[in-house]
């Protein structure tokens, strides 16, 4: 082992967060100490190739960085994995990986299967929390089970809405009123989500969540403010301070999260009643541990507006980190700088492969 920690940050990824995942892993790599540890970037490709890039970070972020790196068909990703940096006993062996992705083939426990087969550890939630944290379905069937309070919900399958849409159409109608939300089941960052207020939109609503998964899920609407807060650990979760999202759309959308220019706005404490503000965070401690999660995740609550009644909306494994992002900026209002949350992120990914 070399004196500083061989990381692996990998970033990028076939999924439809793939631009994401480029800022994301930009703010990390600046922020990670040269001082402690050798940075090897690994980027994924939008064609799922994996290349090894040695050059200049703010290139990562538009995309450039492709242009330099080294490694594109089958066989060169093969030898990138297996013969030197995730094998044998050199000074230049992975010895944590640092997954930067977001979505499918990221952030649902298939990249972090391959790590398990590599024996080596890396940030974040393990194989079964991941998937599950991925699946906005099944995660809510646990939180229930778990006791935790969630909106209304049905989950349709693609093949269904191709092969007729009209019973599903009828099933939201008498389930819910208008307005509801459709989302893929297994995306983030709000891609793939409409708000549907009449069965026009509806219908819309549910063609455009088929390109993006085999599942959709719809939820009713509550006139709600949003909240998030971030939890940190493995056996013994921490939960930061709440946060509010006041969206500059009429949600918190991809645009709005990632390409407004700052017109959505962060609230950081957010305005809340102490009562409020415990019981989110002991509900996203719960959910945390109901999902089995380790490392870090982001869970995202709803406060209805007329009841004050709190919902958890879903549980991110591996929630956004650019400038912008609640995470990291939930844990720097608590005392916990981003180079350091890194720090505590990669030691917890240790301890959890050692135990």
């Amino acid at each position: 082992m070399s004196e500083k920690l061989n990381v692996a940050v990998v970033f990028g990824g076939k999924s439809g967060e793939h631009e994401v995942s480029l800022m994301s892993a930009t703010n990390v790599i600046k922020a990670m100490d040269k001082d402690k540890y050798n940075i090897h970037m690994i980027g994924i490709t939008k064609q799922g190739k994996w290349m090894a890039y040695k050059g200049e970070t703010d290139k990562i972020i538009d995309g450039s960085w492709e242009k330099e790196a080294v490694g594109a068909d089958r066989d060169e990703t093969i030898n990138l994995l297996f013969s030197g940096l995730f094998s044998g006993n050199g000074e230049s062996r992975i010895e944590v990986v640092f997954p930067v992705l977001h979505g499918p083939n990221g952030e649902d426990g298939t990249i972090q299967g391959l790590f398990e087969m590599l024996d080596v550890p890396y940030v974040g939630c393990g194989v079964m929390a991941s998937a599950l944290g991925m699946d906005k379905g099944l995660s809510k069937q646990l939180f229930c089970d778990a006791g935790l309070h969630v909106g209304g919900y049905a989950v349709v399958l693609k093949r269904d809405i191709e092969r007729d849409i009209e019973p599903i159409i009828s099933m939201v109608e008498d389930k819910f009123t208008y307005p509801v939300f459709i989302k893929p089941v297994n995306m983030g960052s709000s891609v793939g989500i409409t708000k549907a207020h009449n069965r026009e939109e509806l219908e819309k609503g549910l063609r455009e969540a088929c390109k993006y998964d085999r599942k959709v899920i719809i939820e009713e609407g509550i006139n709600c403010r949003e909240f998030e807060c971030s939890v940190l650990g493995n056996n013994d979760p921490v939960a930061s301070g709440i946060g509010e999202i006041i969206p500059s759309h009429e949600f918190y959308d991809y645009e709005a999260k990632y390409f407004d220019d700052g017109k959505s706005v962060l609230v950081i404490p957010a305005e809340l009643p102490g009562s409020k503000v415990e019981e989110m965070r002991e509900a996203a401690v719960e959910a945390y541990k109901a999902l089995d999660c380790c490392g870090m995740a982001r869970v995202d609550f709803f406060m209805d507006k007329e009841t004050g009644d709190i919902y958890i909306n879903e549980i991110n494994t591996i929630p956004g980190f650019t400038k912008i992002s609640m995470y990291p900026k939930l844990w720097d209002a608590a005392g916990l700088s981003y180079s350091k949350l890194i720090d505590r992120l990669i030691e917890l990914a240790i301890e959890r492969h050692n135990e």
